[in-house]
């Protein structure tokens, strides 16, 4: 089966920058990212990561291009994990992440599931809208309000010594 995805740049523009790409279903997410950035434009050469992602486009799981963990925390590969292992009809949506310390980031989208047509080479990018900017979009970082945030707000009785649940003998 051939997957049809857009993938759409997320700025804060008017201008819409988006791809629409056919890949195989059983192609890794490491095709998927080379179809992506050549068809972005990029050279290919900063790291990367796909992250899983829900309707509202939260952020999950991260699949990443190279190992950068510590080896305590395994991480899931791009070149050794399958696109239908981690999009189907019930799972659509993956962010992706090009060049850290750009930010570019792209909302991924599985379209449609369709029978591979004789006579293409997969994967084919089939329509281009909007040209990407010279730079990546800023990013709004914002952090959740913490503005009535008291440390100090624990409902303890500092002077009711009984009920805080200590050893006074312990050292």
């Amino acid at each position: 089966m051939i997957y049809r995805f857009r993938i759409i740049l997320d700025n804060d523009t008017e201008d819409d920058v988006f791809r629409d790409l056919e890949i195989r279903e059983d192609d890794t997410l490491e095709d998927l990212h080379n179809i992506i950035t050549q068809s972005f434009g990029f050279d290919g050469s900063e790291m990367a990561s796909f992250y899983l992602s829900n309707d509202t486009w939260e952020q999950g799981e991260e699949i990443s291009l190279f190992d950068m963990s510590d080896g305590v925390n395994p991480v899931k590969l791009m070149n050794t994990t399958l696109i239908n292992d981690v999009v189907h009809e019930a799972q659509t949506k993956l962010i992706y992440v090009y060049d850290f310390l750009s930010m570019w980031t792209f909302f991924v989208e599985l379209a449609e599931i369709v029978d591979e047509a004789e006579g293409f080479d997969y994967p084919n990018l089939m329509f281009v809208h909007g040209q990407i900017p010279d730079q990546a979009p800023d990013k709004n970082f914002e952090a959740e309000d913490f503005d009535d945030f008291n440390e100090f707000d624990d409902d303890l009785d500092i002077d009711d010594y009984e009920s805080l649940d200590f050893d006074e003998n312990w050292n």
